[in-house]
């Protein structure tokens, strides 16, 4: 693997890693797992959820590499901010509003 690509690599899993702590996703992992009364395996547990992030990904991957082709990378990455931060807003709006 290229020196590009390991760095491409790892920006990309740390990104994605940090994303996901302590997303729904986690916490729904989480109580899976959590579930004493439940005698599933936690292996089933771990296996089941890696196999819907991986699927998730996935669908990420083609649906930005169509994306990508017929808008140009660069509003991409303005319309993806831009719904961060009205995300962002509208939680601390909601926080505040409690």
């Amino acid at each position: 693997m290229s020196t590009t690509a390991l760095q491409a690599f790892f920006t990309i899993f740390t990104t994605v890693f940090l994303a996901e702590l302590g997303d729904k996703t986690q916490l729904a992992t989480m109580l899976f797992a959590s579930d004493n009364s439940n005698p599933v395996s936690k292996w089933i547990v771990f296996l089941a959820a890696s196999a819907a992030l991986t699927l998730s990904a996935g669908i990420g991957v083609v649906a930005g590499g169509w994306l990508g082709s017929l808008v140009s990378p660069k509003t991409l990455q303005l319309i993806a901010g831009l719904g961060f931060v009205l995300i962002g807003v509208w939680t601390l709006y909601k926080a505040w509003s409690l």
